[in-house]
């Protein structure tokens, strides 16, 4: 009963992600922009905009330049996450690449720098007046969320193992439709359990900034207003079907 419960939230949980994040970002892709908004000093070529878009995503460039605190914890943070869901790749892959199993030290320990970095984005909610003023209830739930997240992961490491080979057959049970007995101990349950929960409320929350900053007009447009003429395609008049 453990397993079919866990199985049929997985199931529901990965299929609200998938559906949610893609209409979110088809409607991003179908939201006109109909003024030239790029924050200055911007590029003028297509190129220059792929290299601001690569340090923006890569380095945090912007925050880097606007909160240096703000800037390491929240680096930090994403940095160690990337380290982490690639370490977590070995559940989903059978025979495991030896690049992967090179690097599951570094993913390990990159979980003490998520929770780090998580305490850093957080003390700066309670602590920063200007910051705490505009901050929701849900930024602190979502926090506290992906901390528990963290917590419970590492707590599987280092405080009470678990029996990870099952842990892995019941994944690869899921991908191949071949369901196998999920462990019924707690820390699993509970890691499982808040991961879902993630899963299911990611695509109405703020996280949606992942993909959303690439549709950004303020960072994804030609700062070219001087020279050529924008038009955004639903006000132009010459194109085909305008008018009717």
């Amino acid at each position: 009963m453990l397993t079919a419960v866990y199985a049929f939230l997985f199931y529901l949980a990965t299929l609200t992600l998938v559906v949610g994040v893609t209409l979110r970002v088809r409607l991003y892709w179908k939201t006109p922009a109909p003024l030239k908004i790029p924050t200055t000093p911007a590029p003028t070529t297509q190129t220059g905009v792929a290299l601001r878009m690569a340090r923006e995503v890569v380095l945090f460039e912007s925050l880097f330049k606007s909160s240096k605190w703000t800037w390491i914890f929240g680096w930090m943070f994403h940095a160690a996450l990337v380290l982490v869901l690639i370490r977590h790749l070995r559940y989903v892959i059978e025979p495991v690449w030896s690049w992967l199993a090179l690097m599951q030290p570094l993913g390990i320990y990159a979980g003490f720098f998520l929770v780090l970095g998580l305490a850093g984005v957080w003390a700066r909610r309670v602590l920063v007046a200007r910051v705490r003023y505009i901050s929701a209830p849900s930024d602190h739930l979502m926090l506290a969320l992906i901390v528990a997240i963290a917590v419970s992961g590492l707590s599987m490491k280092f405080v009470a193992p678990t029996d990870i080979v099952a842990v892995k057959a019941f994944i690869l049970g899921l991908i191949y439709f071949d369901w196998q007995p999920l462990p019924a101990d707690p820390p699993i349950l509970v890691h499982l359990g808040l991961v879902i929960i993630l899963m299911l409320i990611f695509p109405i929350s703020k996280l949606l900034h992942a993909p959303g900053i690439f549709f950004s007009p303020t960072r994804n447009q030609v700062d070219n207003a001087r020279d050529v003429r924008h038009v955004a395609p639903w006000a132009d008049d010459s194109a085909p079907g305008a008018g009717e």
